[in-house]
C-alpha cells in the first residue's frame, strides 16, 4: 500500500521537491526531540483521538437507547401474547361491573359467574391499548411484573380486619352495585 505522500505525488497534487522538504523537516524535528528529550505535541493527532473518543461514547449511548427500546418492545409483545392467549370470556354481559381506571369509572358488562370470579379475585381486569380483557390472576401477576400499569383491577382474597378500624363491624358487601 502506498503512503499518502506517494498517492499525492501520483495524483499530481505535490511535486518531488515538496515531498523531500517535508521529509527533511520531519527528520530534523525527530533529531531535535531525541537530543533535547522533549516530545512535540501533535495537536491534530490529539484532536483526532478526542473526536474518536467522543464518537465512540455517543455510539455507546445510542446503542444503549436502541437496546432499551428493543427490550421495551419485546416486553410489550410478551404482555400482548399473554393477554391474547389467556383472556377469558366476559359471559352474556347482563350485569354491569364498575371499576376505576386512570381515575375514571369504567363499566364492563359481564355474566354473574364472571362477576363472582372478579369479586373473589380469580379473574383480573387488564387494560392494554384501550381494550379491557379478563385474565386469570396468575397471568395478571406475570403481567404486573413486566408492567404494573396495565393491571387495572385486582381484588384481594384476604378478609383480614384491622384491630384499630372503627368501622370493622360494618362490612361492605363485595357485590354492592353503585
Amino acid at each position: 500500500m502506498a503512503s499518502l505522500q506517494e498517492q499525492f505525488l501520483k495524483a499530481g497534487l505535490v511535486d518531488k521537491n515538496k515531498v523531500k522538504l517535508a521529509h527533511q523537516d520531519k527528520s530534523k524535528q525527530k533529531k531535535v526531540e531525541r537530543r533535547t528529550g522533549t516530545h512535540s505535541v501533535d495537536e491534530a493527532r490529539l484532536a483526532a483521538l478526542d473526536t474518536q473518543r467522543k464518537n465512540a461514547e455517543r455510539a455507546r449511548e445510542l446503542n444503549a437507547q436502541r437496546d432499551a427500546a428493543a427490550t421495551e418492545k419485546a416486553i410489550m409483545a410478551q404482555i400482548s401474547q399473554m393477554v391474547q392467549k389467556n383472556r377469558q370470556s366476559k359471559g352474556a354481559g347482563d350485569i354491569a361491573y364498575n371499576f376505576t381506571h386512570d381515575k375514571k369509572i369504567q363499566r364492563m358488562y359481564v355474566s354473574a359467574a364472571v362477576q363472582a370470579h372478579l369479586i373473589a379475585g380469580r379473574l383480573v381486569i387488564v387494560c392494554q391499548g384501550g381494550a379491557t380483557e379478563l385474565v386469570p390472576r396468575i397471568v395478571a401477576d406475570k403481567i404486573a411484573e413486566r408492567d404494573a400499569s396495565l393491571v387495572v383491577r385486582v381484588n384481594k382474597t384476604s378478609t383480614a380486619i384491622d384491630a384499630d378500624d372503627p368501622y370493622a363491624a360494618f362490612q361492605i358487601p363485595d357485590d354492592l352495585m353503585w
